[in-house]
């Protein structure tokens, strides 16, 4: 039984070496896991790796979903705690940002324009957040309008995942010329599989065979990717993969 108990001190000792390599942690925390493989373990626990599962991904998700289950109307009762107490923009665009996050999107588009109205009219962060709400609402000119005057602005938002994608979404919407490049632009930035999806989906309802062709691919592309992928990276792309494999089997 005793030996045991030693094994499992040293199954959990390496486990937390091998994290401790693979994080790039200063090596002497392997030297305290190896001499004091119990101790060092726990202590390794706490002051490691328990905050660094905090601050993944996946636990930030997986917080966040617990807390939209339990309290789903949290974060927008705070935030309109704070904006009555202080009615100042800052408080504005997060009680917009947390109505549009929430599905209430007119009443966040409200909050915005009031917002926009202002001193603060360029700031970048309001003009996404506005550019968030209009397109939320329906409303693919005002989207575009207002990521334009974003871009004016703040040229490097047009690199940016969220606003590129954003913007492109909108031009197709409308119809516009420039719809292909923006998509492009969208791909050069980004983060996930979105852009490659919705660029898939707007090439796929083209008339053009060489355009549905493309869409294909970036369909497969997605696909192939997701062998790849770690878990959090599956977790998070899990729509697109989806619409993806659908797409293909169609």
């Amino acid at each position: 039984m005793r030996i045991f108990g030693i094994s499992l001190y040293v199954i959990i000792a390496l486990f937390f070496a091998v994290h401790a390599v693979r994080t790039q942690q200063n090596m002497y925390w392997l030297l305290i896991l190896f001499l004091f493989p119990g101790l060092g373990s726990v202590v390794y626990f706490f002051v490691i790796y328990l905050p660094a599962l905090r601050q993944s991904r996946g636990a930030m998700a997986a917080t966040k979903a617990i807390s939209q289950l339990v309290d789903p109307n949290r974060a927008v009762r705070e935030a309109r705690t704070d904006f009555d107490r202080a009615p100042t923009v800052a408080h504005r665009m997060r009680l917009g940002a947390a109505l549009l996050d929430a599905g209430n999107a007119s009443e966040a588009l409200e909050h915005y324009q009031a917002a926009a109205s202002g001193p603060f009219s360029s700031d970048p962060a309001l003009l996404q957040g506005l550019a968030r709400a209009q397109f939320a609402n329906g409303d693919a000119s005002a989207t575009r309008d207002t990521l334009e005057k974003l871009f004016a602005v703040h040229s490097l938002a047009r690199q940016q995942p969220e606003p590129a994608l954003l913007y492109a979404q909108a031009l197709a919407a409308i119809g516009a010329a420039n719809t292909r490049a923006a998509f492009e632009m969208a791909l050069t930035s980004a983060s996930d599989a979105g852009p490659r999806c919705l660029y898939a989906d707007w090439l796929a309802a083209q008339s053009d065979e060489a355009d549905r062709r493309r869409a294909r691919e970036l369909y497969a592309e997605i696909v192939h990717d997701a062998r790849h992928w770690p878990r959090h990276a599956r977790e998070h792309n899990s729509q697109w993969l989806q619409r993806a494999q659908a797409a293909l089997s169609r």
